[in-house]
């Protein structure tokens, strides 16, 4: 009885999830799987196939199998009440002992049987309580990952929510920059258009004209060559009575050439579109700009704000709900540039306000986004209306500028260890650091002002080069 039991449970089992079939369905290769197994394994595959066999399926949704359903809702209740008595296998007694060297529950019978000769045994209810015990302490250690688990997911059930906002943010700055392209290329696009269709419609008169006179030719000849044929196949003298005037009308009949096309009949595409979009470029350099320095928004702190083109940040006082990204700092309002150097000559100019204390400069990639920066930053500051170099080594330098900055430039030469700041409206320099750099460095900006500290864009030039 037991074999049998046991055979009909993998008779009954699903090929996939190896437990009895819940709701099973039949595919036209005749095996049966769990629906619900069955699709969770197809989402994972380019083509629907048989799990067993292979076969492709025609049918993404295939039928129920009712038959074996119903086999197996009946031996899950033959099952059951045999399960609940809780007997042995071997001799149906009820089973009171557990083997501690087998470990697994045993009757009496079995305890004197030759298999556990000289084996250890403990009623049921005392060794399931040692053994939950035992099980409890296994469980703990995954109980706190579960809850260490649950604060994690809270901050990226956080982080997924702000890559929501981020794309619809980032959506809409592409489409309303895109808008203003798309107005000089419509009106650019338009003008070429026309100049084409003007090309087309003069053109086509003069193809339509030439067409038309060709058929009047066509026409004429065919007209001439139908009579001419009739005249040969009359009767010998009906023939040579019309000779003459046969030949006459054939002769004046002009042979002309006149087939072929004049130079400059088709359309001149190399003229509408040769160098197209260089030459739309070049018109459209004075309307785009280009920032050597982009801000990066997922490492801004919480207190400011970056603006949508990426160009300016601000302190807001309000600190905000983002994610706890690696990325972004934390104890410091500071921001870094979306691109960091490790190798050449790099410059970039900033609009600063004097209101408020903000310092711009590089910092190494290492420093952490947590605590307190002790190393890898050299910047200049404003703080307290006082201009001053800070970097580990220099701590805090006064400054002297003899006017209050509206613009700051960083030159960085990042090979030869020298970070430069000036004055580009007086074309003053301020301070040079001069440090041997030994890894990739970010630009930043750090702010307590409420007014925006602005990347200033450059004006794009076209150079061709052969």
């Amino acid at each position: 009885m037991a074999s049998w039991v046991s055979r009909t449970e993998i008779d009954f089992s699903c090929p996939i999830c190896q437990d009895i079939y819940k709701n099973p369905v039949v595919l036209s290769c005749s095996h049966s799987f769990c629906k619900d197994c069955l699709q969770h394994w197809w989402t994972e595959k380019l083509i629907h196939e048989c799990p067993v066999c292979k076969r492709r399926s025609s049918r993404s949704d295939p039928p129920s199998n009712l038959v074996l359903k119903n086999l197996c809702e009946a031996f899950l209740q033959e099952k059951t009440p045999a399960e609940s008595e809780a007997l042995c296998s071997l001799h149906s007694e009820k089973l009171k002992l557990f083997c501690l060297d087998h470990q697994q529950p045993a009757c009496v019978v079995c305890r004197d049987s030759k298999v556990h000769t000289n084996h250890r045994f403990r009623p049921v209810d005392e060794a399931a309580q040692d053994h939950k015990e035992e099980l409890r302490k296994t469980l703990k250690p995954l109980q706190d990952k579960l809850e260490n688990f649950n604060q994690v997911k809270v901050n990226w059930d956080q982080t997924a929510e702000h890559i929501k906002e981020q794309a619809q943010q980032t959506e809409r700055q592409i489409r309303k920059q895109f808008k203003n392209l798309y107005k000089f290329l419509q009106k650019e696009e338009e003008s070429r258009i026309t100049a084409l269709r003007e090309e087309e419609e003069q053109k086509s008169h003069m193809m339509k004209q030439r067409i038309e006179t060709l058929s009047r030719e066509i026409a004429a000849l065919s007209e001439i060559i139908k009579v001419t044929e009739k005249e040969l196949r009359a009767a010998d003298v009906s023939f040579l009575y019309n000779y003459k005037a046969a030949v006459k009308r054939v002769q004046q009949c002009p042979l002309l050439d006149d087939s072929h096309l004049a130079s400059g009949a088709l359309i001149d595409v190399a003229k509408h579109l040769g160098n197209l979009t260089v030459n739309i470029w070049n018109k459209m350099k004075d309307v785009v700009s280009y920032s050597t320095m982009i801000l990066d928004p997922n490492t801004a702190n919480p207190y400011l704000i970056v603006s949508e083109d990426l160009s300016s940040v601000m302190n807001s006082e309000v600190k905000r709900e983002l994610p706890k990204n690696p990325e972004r700092f934390v104890d410091y309002v500071t921001v870094l540039g979306s691109e960091g150097f490790n190798s050449g000559t790099h410059s970039w100019d900033v609009a600063v306000s004097n209101e408020t204390n903000w310092s711009v400069g590089v910092i190494n990639v290492s420093v952490p986004r947590t605590g307190d920066i002790l190393s890898g930053c050299w910047a200049v500051w404003l703080r307290d209306g006082k201009y001053t170099a800070f970097s580990p080594s220099v701590i805090h330098k006064e400054l002297s500028v003899k006017k209050p900055l509206q613009r700051i430039r960083v030159l960085l030469d990042w090979n030869r260890g020298k970070l430069s700041f000036s004055d580009p409206d007086t074309d003053t320099h301020i301070y040079t650091f001069t440090h041997t750099f030994t890894e990739r460095v970010f630009p930043f900006i750090n702010t307590l002002n409420p007014k925006p500290l602005i990347i200033l864009p450059m004006k794009v030039t076209t150079n061709l080069e052969m």
